[in-house]
């Protein structure tokens, strides 16, 4: 994967992947069970908001980072 490759994430389908793996317990109430479900899918779905933030974040960081240097070869091939 190249440096300037973004990786986000659907908040909802990675949330579903999570839950997938989440059975229940087996004297647990089904109350109880729902409620750990709705945790965990709020937890995961703002999970993956904040990767994605934080992704887009580095990617934008990266692309200045490139500006920088461009114009910096601008300049040096400029006055050299």
């Amino acid at each position: 994967m190249a440096k300037n490759d973004k990786i986000t994430l659907n908040p909802e389908k990675f949330a579903a992947a999570v839950l997938g793996g989440n059975t229940q317990y087996p004297d647990e109430e089904n109350k109880l069970y729902i409620k750990r479900q709705l945790t965990l899918y709020l937890e995961a779905t703002l999970l993956a908001q904040d990767f994605n933030k934080l992704e887009e974040t580095r990617f934008d960081m990266a692309k200045a980072q490139q500006r920088e240097d461009v114009l910096s070869k601008i300049i040096e091939h400029r006055y050299h």
